[in-house]
């Protein structure tokens, strides 16, 4: 795939030797040290990677960008290649060294080691802006998705999912360096106040709403200390374990898939997705 001509709307850009862009400087960031590694090495065999993929990709579908996806913070590129891999053109934007050095070699064309304010980009550039699990990072996340439209080119639209309902707060999102869970009525509300119409907004994985409050929140509640250490949690809780747990969890997410490529919102779930546009 031929190389975009990123300078072209960004003011701090630089193209390496490597065939990776990058800015001079890139801010720090809520998010631990070694996350995108411990997440490489669970994604490929992950029912939930690979379900909200399926959520993602069928939303994209159904709200199709118009020009170039950036898929911001998209860690070590498992939506960004799967997004190329159906015909759609995406830039990833990845701060962290690790998530650019995986997003690389898992295949995605067009890299840039930068977060989005670092980058420089013009304003009223970019077509189409992915943010999977991100914004949930950002401790002033207003004035983020303000900037957010300010790069977007009338008409673009954002594609945003984040961890559902504060009551399920656990030892994860502390270690994951989260700053709030989200409810869909608060997501869509922020998005109005930053000038997005929202356009389609569902929860999903409503099948883990029972094992995230019994497994994960209610112990941290209970001040109950985990004893594996966060690679092997993670690896377990993102895994169905045996052939019977297998079918049912596909069960689950082949029924909601269902309902969210007919563009019928889930009324309840562990994570939310939104769909939003900047107005012409």
């Amino acid at each position: 795939m031929p190389e975009l001509a990123l300078s072209a709307i960004a003011s701090t850009l630089q193209l390496g030797s490597d065939g990776l862009w990058a800015s001079p400087s890139v801010s720090a960031i809520s998010y631990p040290e070694g996350g995108n590694d411990v997440c490489f090495a669970a994604e490929a065999g992950s029912f939930w990677f690979a379900h909200r993929n399926q959520c993602i990709l069928s939303t994209v579908r159904s709200f199709p960008p118009p020009g170039t996806f950036f898929d911001v913070g998209g860690g070590n590129g498992f939506v960004a290649k799967a997004l190329q891999d159906a015909g759609i053109e995406v830039v990833l934007v990845e701060p962290g060294p690790a998530g650019v050095r995986n997003a690389h070699h898992r295949g995605v064309s067009h890299v840039v080691r930068s977060t989005l304010q670092d980058a420089g980009f013009f304003g009223a550039t970019l077509p189409a802006v992915g943010l999977f699990d991100v914004v949930e990072h950002i401790r002033h996340d207003g004035a983020f998705l303000s900037d957010v439209h300010r790069y977007l080119a009338p008409g673009g639209r954002v594609y945003i999912t984040v961890p559902a309902f504060q009551w399920l707060w656990s030892r994860e999102d502390v270690e994951a360096g989260h700053e709030r869970r989200y409810t869909l009525e608060g997501m869509c509300g922020e998005l109005a106040g930053s000038g997005f119409q929202v356009e389609f907004a569902t929860y999903f994985f409503n099948f883990l709403i029972a094992p995230i409050f019994c497994l994960r929140a209610l112990p941290f509640r209970l001040g109950v200390v985990a004893k594996k250490d966060n690679r092997e949690r993670l690896r377990k809780d993102l895994q169905a374990a045996s052939p019977a747990a297998q079918h049912m969890v596909g069960w689950f997410m082949r029924r909601e898939l269902r309902r969210i490529a007919a563009r019928r919102p889930v009324k309840l779930g562990g994570s939310c997705l939104v769909v939003a546009r900047k107005p012409h």
